[in-house]
Protein backbone atom coordinates (compact mmCIF):
# COMPACT_ATOMS: atom_id res chain seq x y z
CA UNK A 1 0.00 0.00 0.00
CA UNK A 2 1.37 3.42 -1.01
CA UNK A 3 2.11 6.12 1.55
CA UNK A 4 -0.42 8.94 1.61
CA UNK A 5 0.36 12.65 1.92
CA UNK A 6 -1.77 15.64 2.85
CA UNK A 7 -1.96 18.14 0.01
CA UNK A 8 -3.30 21.64 0.61
CA UNK A 9 -4.06 23.71 -2.49
CA UNK A 10 -5.02 27.38 -2.50
CA UNK A 11 -7.06 28.04 -5.65
CA UNK A 12 -6.18 31.66 -6.35
CA UNK A 13 -8.97 32.05 -8.92
CA UNK A 14 -11.76 31.11 -6.50
CA UNK A 15 -10.07 31.95 -3.20
CA UNK A 16 -10.88 28.47 -1.89
CA UNK A 17 -8.44 26.25 -0.01
CA UNK A 18 -8.67 22.49 -0.45
CA UNK A 19 -7.03 19.76 1.59
CA UNK A 20 -6.90 16.25 0.15
CA UNK A 21 -5.14 12.99 0.92
CA UNK A 22 -3.07 11.73 -2.00
CA UNK A 23 -1.28 8.37 -2.23
CA UNK A 24 2.27 8.49 -3.63
CA UNK A 25 1.20 6.36 -6.60
CA UNK A 26 -1.60 8.70 -7.79
CA UNK A 27 -1.47 12.05 -9.51
CA UNK A 28 -2.51 14.95 -7.29
CA UNK A 29 -5.18 16.16 -9.76
CA UNK A 30 -6.69 12.68 -10.09
CA UNK A 31 -6.88 12.18 -6.32
CA UNK A 32 -8.30 15.67 -5.74
CA UNK A 33 -11.03 15.09 -8.31
CA UNK A 34 -11.94 11.75 -6.73
CA UNK A 35 -12.44 13.68 -3.47
CA UNK A 36 -14.80 16.19 -5.10
CA UNK A 37 -12.29 19.01 -5.64
CA UNK A 38 -12.53 20.92 -8.92
CA UNK A 39 -9.21 22.41 -10.00
CA UNK A 40 -8.15 23.93 -13.32
CA UNK A 41 -6.89 21.48 -15.95
CA UNK A 42 -6.90 20.98 -19.72
CA UNK A 43 -4.72 18.30 -21.34
CA UNK A 44 -4.18 15.92 -18.40
CA UNK A 45 -0.84 14.78 -19.84
CA UNK A 46 1.67 17.40 -18.67
CA UNK A 47 1.88 19.30 -21.96
CA UNK A 48 0.17 22.58 -21.02
CA UNK A 49 0.24 24.86 -17.98
CA UNK A 50 -3.46 25.04 -17.08
CA UNK A 51 -3.00 22.95 -13.90
CA UNK A 52 0.27 24.63 -12.88
CA UNK A 53 0.88 25.35 -9.21
CA UNK A 54 3.70 26.91 -7.28
CA UNK A 55 4.81 24.71 -4.41
CA UNK A 56 5.03 26.61 -1.14
CA UNK A 57 6.34 23.54 0.69
CA UNK A 58 6.89 19.89 -0.03
CA UNK A 59 8.14 17.82 -2.95
CA UNK A 60 6.62 16.16 -5.99
CA UNK A 61 7.86 13.78 -8.65
CA UNK A 62 6.71 14.92 -12.09
CA UNK A 63 8.72 13.01 -14.71
CA UNK A 64 6.05 13.54 -17.38
CA UNK A 65 5.74 17.33 -16.97
CA UNK A 66 6.94 18.24 -20.46
CA UNK A 67 4.96 21.51 -20.24
CA UNK A 68 7.38 22.93 -17.64
CA UNK A 69 10.99 23.77 -18.24
CA UNK A 70 13.61 22.37 -15.85
CA UNK A 71 14.21 25.94 -14.69
CA UNK A 72 10.56 26.42 -13.65
CA UNK A 73 10.59 23.05 -11.91
CA UNK A 74 13.65 24.18 -9.91
CA UNK A 75 11.74 27.36 -9.02
CA UNK A 76 9.00 25.23 -7.44
CA UNK A 77 6.42 24.97 -10.19
CA UNK A 78 4.54 21.73 -10.78
CA UNK A 79 1.77 20.38 -12.99
CA UNK A 80 -0.86 18.69 -10.83
CA UNK A 81 -2.06 16.41 -13.64
CA UNK A 82 1.30 14.55 -13.65
CA UNK A 83 2.62 15.18 -10.12
CA UNK A 84 3.07 12.43 -7.56
CA UNK A 85 3.40 13.71 -3.97
CA UNK A 86 6.62 12.76 -2.20
CA UNK A 87 5.76 14.61 1.03
CA UNK A 88 2.95 16.70 2.46
CA UNK A 89 2.43 19.66 0.12
CA UNK A 90 1.22 23.22 0.19
CA UNK A 91 0.63 24.77 -3.21
CA UNK A 92 -1.19 27.60 -4.91
CA UNK A 93 -2.69 27.58 -8.37
CA UNK A 94 -1.15 29.88 -10.95
CA UNK A 95 -2.64 31.83 -13.80
CA UNK A 96 -1.89 29.84 -16.94
CA UNK A 97 -0.79 32.99 -18.79
CA UNK A 98 1.65 33.90 -16.00
CA UNK A 99 3.35 30.51 -16.19
CA UNK A 100 3.36 30.60 -19.98
CA UNK A 101 5.00 34.03 -19.88
CA UNK A 102 7.61 32.84 -17.37
CA UNK A 103 8.44 29.92 -19.63
CA UNK A 104 8.21 31.44 -23.08
CA UNK A 105 8.11 35.21 -22.59
CA UNK A 106 11.71 35.71 -23.66
CA UNK A 107 10.80 34.29 -27.07
CA UNK A 108 7.69 36.38 -27.63
CA UNK A 109 6.68 39.98 -27.23
CA UNK A 110 9.62 41.39 -29.13
CA UNK A 111 7.47 43.67 -31.24
CA UNK A 112 5.27 43.16 -34.25
CA UNK A 113 5.66 40.14 -36.44
CA UNK A 114 6.52 41.31 -39.94
CA UNK A 115 6.17 39.29 -43.07
CA UNK A 116 9.20 39.31 -45.29
CA UNK A 117 7.23 38.46 -48.42
CA UNK A 118 3.79 39.64 -49.50
CA UNK A 119 1.01 37.06 -49.34
CA UNK A 120 -0.07 35.63 -52.68
CA UNK A 121 -3.65 36.20 -53.73
CA UNK A 122 -5.77 33.12 -54.40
Amino acid sequence: MARTHTVTIHDRQTGRIYTVEVPEDRYVLQAAESQGVELPFACRNGACTTCAVRLLSGEVDQPEAMGLSPDLRRQGYALLCVSYPRSNLQAETQDEDEVYELQFGRYFGKGKVRRSLPLEED
